[in-house]
């Protein structure tokens, strides 16, 4: 059995070397490393994958985060909802930008931010809603853009783990995650669905004219040089990286159904078990692009059983053992234990176990196989 990985990117790679090498080599015959051809293929080719007006591509998924923030003139103190179950980026560009986070319980079923809890958080001074689309699972996003038309908010999607997953709304449409807010961002870090082979990131909106500032931001506030309109940041996709993705981005949708035929393959092994719950996934699914394929060990020890795994060669992670609400850069006295149960039970019962485009049968087996015989 080939070695198991819990992001196999070599084998990914071998199978696509040509085409990467071919467009890498471009780029250095060119020269053109910064804002080259490449760059501007990959947003075209963007664009008109998510069916989004604009993608502005930026150096990083934080920067996009902030880029984004920063091209809605929030001012300090304005508070900023988000989910206390995700990765720290989310929360670190709100206290960056001297904003006020609020941190907000998440729903059981799907990980994704509680819309009660957003109902709950919600005061004169709350100024936006930023719904993370976790594990690669679509948020609630037609309730979510509900709540921000009814009390004037805006809406920043985290779209880092989901690009590619479908939001469906109640009258049938579909919109891919990301490009359903006021604006959106991504990251594009290697291990992620669409990534590049180092730092990258992208932000989407359907706004003209927030666009043109988001351009003018990550690109020192200039649009014409040395004159700067904007206050802006230095953020900008290198041409070697996009050449990698434009790479990558044909092949996308292929990589998610990989993910998700692995998913069922996951889930169906432990369907029934009374110490699994395991994520959800249709026939049809392609609302959960399984970013991370993340289990819940009930009534058993779930260290215990993430030690059996490595100890049988098997990589795996808990994302995340700590809430935001309870890390110490984010402490703040308006928390109270009791404001996140879900988050706070997820925390000790969650595991994630390999994901990658590359997974076989063999080795899902074994995955399984081992997992089922820690729990019995």
């Amino acid at each position: 059995m080939k070695k198991i990985q819990m992001v196999d990117l070599k084998s990914q790679y071998d199978k696509i070397k040509d085409t990467v090498n071919t467009a890498i080599q471009e780029v250095l015959d060119t020269n053109t490393y910064i804002n080259g051809p490449q760059v501007h293929q990959f947003q075209k080719s963007l664009e008109n994958y998510l069916d989004v007006k604009h993608v502005i591509p930026c150096a990083n998924g934080t920067d996009a985060l902030q880029i984004a923030m920063m091209g809605l003139d929030l001012k300090p103190g304005d508070e900023v909802i988000t989910a206390d179950f995700t990765f720290a980026a989310t929360v670190e560009v709100i206290a960056l930008l001297q904003l006020t986070p609020v941190l907000v319980d998440v729903d059981m079923y799907n990980m994704n931010i509680s819309i009660e809890g957003i109902k709950r958080a919600i005061t004169p001074k709350t100024k936006a809603i930023v719904p993370v689309h976790l594990f690669g699972r679509a948020a609630n996003m037609e309730a979510i853009m509900a709540l921000a038309t009814a009390h004037n908010l805006y809406v920043i999607e985290d779209n880092a783990q989901a690009i590619g997953a479908n939001c469906k709304f109640s009258d049938g449409t579909k919109k891919k995650a990301g490009t359903i807010g006021h604006v959106g961002s991504t990251s594009f870090f290697p291990s992620k669905n669409l990534g590049c082979y180092g730092d990258g990131g992208a932000i989407f909106t359907n706004d003209d004219a927030l666009a043109h500032k988001l351009r003018g931001i990550v690109n020192h506030g200039m649009y014409e040089r040395y004159h700067h309109d904007v206050v802006g940041v230095n953020s900008r996709l290198d041409s070697i990286q996009a050449a990698v993705l434009n790479a990558k981005l044909p092949l996308l949708d292929q990589y998610s159904k990989a993910r998700q035929d692995s998913a069922r393959k996951y889930s169906a092994a432990f369907e029934g078990h009374k110490n699994i719950v395991a994520p959800s996934i249709c026939d049809i699914c392609d609302c959960h692009v399984f970013h991370q394929y993340t289990l819940r060990i009930i009534d058993a020890d779930r260290d215990g059983l993430m030690q059996h795994l490595l100890d049988k060669g098997i990589p795996c992670a808990i994302y995340y053992p700590i809430p935001l609400h309870s890390q110490k850069a984010y402490l703040n006295t308006r928390y109270k234990e009791e404001d996140f149960p879900v988050t706070n039970r997820l925390v000790k019962e969650v595991i994630s176990l390999p994901m990658h485009t590359e997974l076989d049968n063999e080795q899902i087996k074994f995955i399984t196989d081992s997992v089922l015989e820690f729990l019995n």
